[in-house]
């Protein structure tokens, strides 16, 4: 095994196995994915972004990516569309593959797609806790393809009582703007079960969301409606765990998700085809709190079927297991190491039907199409009681087909406290490291085995001034270098021959994120985000130099609660394919704004009842050239608590 391989994992080892007493820290603000620490946010030297419960629950049958996309720095595209819509993740002008998702502590992903990236229409949101989001490369924490995001997923908690359930129904209309039609055709459905019998304690949990009514392509101007594209999933997922000891918890989750999505021809036309994904996932946690510290064990098991029917049908099986062991110990009271190991173990086979054949054969076997990867990582993070706070860390990347390769950031930071406020200025300097997937590597028609590595470098700097939990203002510079870029090339576009190359370009992409937050007394709430992308023109495709999102709450007496919102979204460039002229050409997506407004009312300690207008005025507009998005829709539904 290679020596510094060998290092690093004794080093994690030492940290992880020496261990006295721990100081606790306070969970009041506190942030955690940063650096996989629990720490007071002032101490923290990134910017985190935290979806909470709260306004989840204010979010009732919307989806995970309607939700994120509302996060400054963050465009889900497709998000506004049709439910089946596949979803880009552009996140400070980076791609799906520069995203990494997690769910408790486990990178999820699918070795089958191009970008190896994990799917967030698989997720439900009625089942998440919170959302932390943090921005920039954390390759080091979180591995190969943390880039530009990491999204970290929490599900429910698992209540204290002997049991405890929540049942939330929602129905609405889902129309395209201008279509007359206001059946109800969205509906979502979920129950949570939970509760502690003495020490072990457990969770079920099942969800189904249905949407119908609007098409995935937009009809020509002036012909008939196309045909509605039905969405339909499933999710269901038993928890179980046991309290060792007040030190020692085990968990272990079984989950199956699924779902069903028609799409519409990439001509334009429309047609019946359709998306069945279906995945099972098992996996864990062990937490094991001592002396000075902590060790943490999460893993993650999954098994994902893909078929599509279409004109190029195909079937796609994949196998990933995930695992990342990590240790805390504070060494005094102003210094804490962590070390880790992070480990992802992908596969998968593919099969389509030869043109002028009825049968599948295999093109793609998990004999050839695997990698895997064992990570070891180290950081260190300062905390002084002058103000000055230092995080900082390496990790060896240890790939099967690509060797070892070192990434590494630094993230310093300096508090100033005003009486009740608090001034944090903040730097950071980050490494991050994409393998190609193994899609990309082999798949017969457009792979090349010859793929190296992407890397990334990130440089941001900014101010964040807070006042408790009433006020928080924060201003972000971001700039990001790509190199070794791998982009989808035309080589002969007569005989239609394309594959996956490196780009010896140099690529770069910066831009500012503002964020404000206020709250007004004892009833008004308002946040804002504003955020400016400046990208290459190789990496502007969907992505809006300008965006916004503006939204104001009141809280009526703790039971009824309004809100306001708006969401700006500026021009993007778009490309499509021509099936006349058989070239790609450019459009320009013009600009647009939505304003939705949501009222809930907790009628009784059990009973609560909501409901939601989205794009009030109706406004019609595209995310991706020629397909459909929503226009005026009502939501409206109840949820029941029983303690």
């Amino acid at each position: 095994m290679n020596k510094k391989l060998l290092l690093v994992i004794g080093i994690c080892v030492t940290s992880i196995l020496s261990a006295q007493e721990t100081k606790k820290v306070e969970r009041l603000d506190s942030v955690f994915i940063d650096t996989k620490i629990p720490m007071a946010r002032k101490n923290s030297g990134k910017v985190v972004v935290s979806i909470t419960s709260e306004e989840l629950q204010r979010s009732p049958g919307k989806s995970v990516a309607e939700i994120i996309n509302q996060v400054s720095g963050i465009e889900i595209n497709g998000s506004r569309g049709n439910d089946g819509q596949n979803l880009g993740y552009f996140v400070r002008g980076g791609r799906n593959r520069q995203v990494v998702i997690m769910v408790d502590g486990v990178q999820l992903n699918d070795p089958s797609t191009i970008s190896n990236d994990y799917d967030l229409r698989l997720v439900s949101a009625s089942n998440i806790e919170k959302i932390e989001i943090i921005k920039g490369a954390s390759s080091v924490l979180y591995g190969s393809g943390a880039a530009t995001a990491v999204i970290y997923i929490t599900t429910k908690n698992i209540s204290k009582k002997n049991i405890s359930a929540t049942f939330i129904s929602t129905v609405g209309t889902n129309r395209a703007a201008n279509d007359s039609d206001n059946d109800l055709a969205a509906i979502t459905n979920s129950v949570n079960v939970s509760g502690t019998l003495h020490r072990f304690f457990y969770k079920l949990a099942f969800s189904n969301r249905f949407a119908n009514g609007l098409s995935a392509v937009s009809a020509p101007e002036g012909s008939e409606k196309f045909e509605e594209d039905i969405f339909n999933r499933f999710n269901t997922q038993a928890d179980m765990g046991y309290k060792i000891s007040e030190k020692i918890t085990v968990k272990r989750f079984f989950a199956i998700d699924m779902y069903t999505a028609e799409f519409d021809d990439f001509s334009y036309m429309d047609a019946d085809h359709q998306t069945i994904s279906e995945q099972l996932r098992t996996g864990g946690r062990l937490k094991w709190e001592y002396g000075k510290g902590s060790f943490v064990l999460n893993d993650s098991h999954s098994w994902l079927d893909r078929e599509i029917e279409s004109s190029f049908p195909a079937k796609f099986d994949s196998r990933s297991s995930t695992f990342d062991a990590f240790g805390s110990y504070r060494i005094d009271e102003q210094l804490t190491a962590l070390a880790g190991v992070n480990g992802n173990f992908s596969r998968f086979n593919s099969f389509t039907i030869p043109f002028g054949e009825t049968e599948f054969i295999q093109n793609v076997s998990e004999e050839t199409a695997n990698f895997n990867i064992v990570d070891p990582y180290v950081t260190l993070n300062y905390i002084s009681d002058f103000g000055l706070n230092v995080n900082a860390g390496i990790r060896l990347n240890n790939h099967s087909a690509y060797g070892t390769h070192f990434v590494y950031n630094v993230n310093p930071s300096y508090g100033f406290t005003f009486g009740k406020s608090n001034l944090k200025v903040l730097a950071s300097y980050s490494t991050a490291y994409i393998t190609p997937s193994l899609f990309q590597l082999h798949d017969p028609l457009y792979g090349n085995v010859e793929l190296q590595p992407e890397d990334n470098t990130t440089l941001e700097g900014g101010l964040e001034l807070s006042k408790g939990k009433n006020f928080r203002v924060s201003v972000i510079y971001f700039n990001r270098d790509e190199s070794n870029f791998v982009d989808f090339v035309v080589l002969d576009p007569e005989l239609f021959i394309f594959q996956y190359q490196n780009i010896m370009e140099e690529f770069n992409i910066s831009g500012v994120e503002v964020e404000v937050f206020k709250k007004l007394g004892d009833h008004f709430t308002i946040s804002a985000n504003y955020t400016n992308t400046q990208a290459d023109e190789r990496f502007s495709l969907r992505i809006p130099e300008h965006k916004a999102n503006v939204e104001i709450g009141y809280a009526l007496k703790e039971k009824t609660f309004f809100g306001l919102s708006y969401n700006y979204t500026g021009e993007r460039e778009d490309v499509f394919f021509d099936p006349i002229t058989f070239e790609s050409e450019m459009v320009t997506l013009e600009s647009f704004g939505l304003l939705n407004f949501d009222i809930s009312h907790q009628i009784t300690n059990t009973i609560k009842v909501f409901a939601n207008v989205s794009n009030i005025f109706d406004e019609e507009y595209e995310e991706l050239y020629r397909f459909q998005t929503l226009g005026r829709n009502f939501r409206f539904g109840f949820e029941l608590n029983f303690q």
